[in-house]
């Protein structure tokens, strides 16, 4: 261990900011931000509350050890607090603060022309910067409206784009009616995988864009069909619309490739990005756009502003978060990771029979287990009471999300997949 990881190692440990106690804490968690959500994992025995954290472990504040196979959808691809990362940030600190969004900023100019330079094909233009996954979303929707002059979007049953005002509308029946933003004249949804569907969609010659996680990540990780995606973006063209990549859960090197639409043989008019950009440091999104969806900033650059999007500070991350990223060791290091994650998948299906079904791609894998209600959150629990911290799907509670970080070492993974196999036979003894 190098000297900077031991002190860091050595801090103290999460701030209790006057709280005498866990208990104390979670009250005031319960009465003055979230009681539901607090209640529903203190009710299913996870009264997490993270505290130290480091590479792709953390601690609770009772100083329970857990491995992260969650990283909070990505957001922590290369590690907790990443040496690396942190440096890049400090760096920046001394010399810049957030800035001014009206201006340009050499940390602005590189960012977006490295992430150009990150999409296959040459056909990108511009990058519009933003703090979260669904702001790009946002902005993606309203680029594809600008340059069809059409405002219909398409995209999968479950899907999950984000819950801001345009991208929630693209999403799940359980995020739209609470605040009824049902747009039914505007938004539209077919099944995943099914290309009739999707032609029927966009036969009209009415829809400004589809948008899809290239593995829709909330649904469980399902699998697109060989040829699917690349089917879609030609229906796309046929009928005029755009194609928006969400790749915020999928990309930065997470399927080996740095974006995972690169093996499904297609080029999108739009990739949107965020969550593993930001290191886990500083917030940072971005949304790409070719040259067709891009037209808007030259004909009027303050159609859209965000006073956060591009800060300073977070281009200096993003720009390190990319680097680490392409390093040639990092994607060895990947491909090594999803060799080994294959062969265990491979033998952990052969010997449970609890174990139905794994969507496995690069470092990310849905687990979908046999029985009736929700097996996924059964399972997280017994994962969690043996040190390993894994979330179910939100919308389909029978499927397991594996993320694995880029940078986890070989017997880390190794003993990941020990505590599942010895999680699965107490599985198999219930069922």
């Amino acid at each position: 261990m190098t000297q900077r990881n031991e002190a860091l190692m050595q801090c103290d440990s999460y701030p209790m900011n006057g709280y005498a106690d866990k208990a104390a804490l979670l009250d005031d968690a319960r009465t003055y931000w979230n009681p539901d959500k607090t209640d529903f994992w203190v009710d299913n025995g996870i009264p997490m509350v993270l505290g130290r954290r480091e590479g792709y472990e953390f601690e609770d504040i009772d100083g329970n050890t857990y491995i992260d196979m969650h990283l909070n959808g990505g957001t922590f691809n290369l590690g907790h607090r990443n040496p690396e990362v942190i440096a890049a940030l400090v760096d920046a600190l001394g010399r810049v603060d957030i800035g001014n969004h009206h201006f340009p900023t050499s940390g602005r100019a590189k960012l977006a022309k490295m992430l150009i330079d990150t999409v296959p094909g040459g056909t990108m233009d511009k990058v519009v910067f933003g703090s979260a996954g669904g702001e790009v979303v946002d902005v993606a929707i309203k680029s594809a409206r600008y340059a069809t002059g059409r405002r219909k979007i398409v995209s999968v049953v479950k899907a999950y784009h984000g819950h801001t005002g345009l991208s929630i509308a693209t999403g799940d029946e359980r995020f739209l009616s609470m605040f009824h933003c049902e747009r039914p004249d505007e938004f539209t949804q077919v099944p995943f995988n099914d290309l009739d569907a999707m032609e029927d969609a966009l036969k009209g010659n009415d829809v400004a864009a589809v948008i899809m996680e290239t593995i829709p990540a909330t649904y469980g990780f399902p699998m697109p069909a060989p040829g699917y995606l690349a089917q879609v973006k030609a229906l796309c063209e046929r009928y005029g619309a755009l194609y928006i990549a969400d790749e915020v859960q999928t990309g930065l090197g997470r399927t080996v490739d740095f974006w995972c639409f690169e093996h499904h043989g297609l080029t999108p008019d739009i990739v949107v990005t965020s969550k593993g950009l930001s290191g886990g440091i500083y917030p940072v999104s971005a949304c790409i756009l070719n040259q067709r969806a891009s037209g808007w900033l030259s004909e009027d650059g303050f159609a859209h502003m965000g006073t956060f999007g591009g800060s300073e500070l977070g281009m200096q991350v993003a720009m390190k978060v990319i680097e680490i990223t392409r390093r040639p060791g990092t994607v060895v290091h990947v491909k090594e990771l999803d060799e080994f994650y294959s062969k265990a998948f491979d033998r952990l299906l052969a010997d449970h029979p609890s174990l139905v079904e794994v969507r496995h791609d690069g470092t990310i894998a849905g687990l979908k287990f046999a029985g009736d209600g929700e097996p996924a959150v059964t399972f997280s629990k017994m994962l969690y009471d043996r040190g390993v911290w894994a979330i179910f799907s939100t919308l389909d509670k029978s499927v397991l999300q594996f993320k694995s970080g880029l940078l986890l070492d070989m017997d880390q993974a190794e003993n990941v997949i020990d505590r599942i196999d010895d999680a699965l036979d107490d599985l198999d003894r219930a069922c």
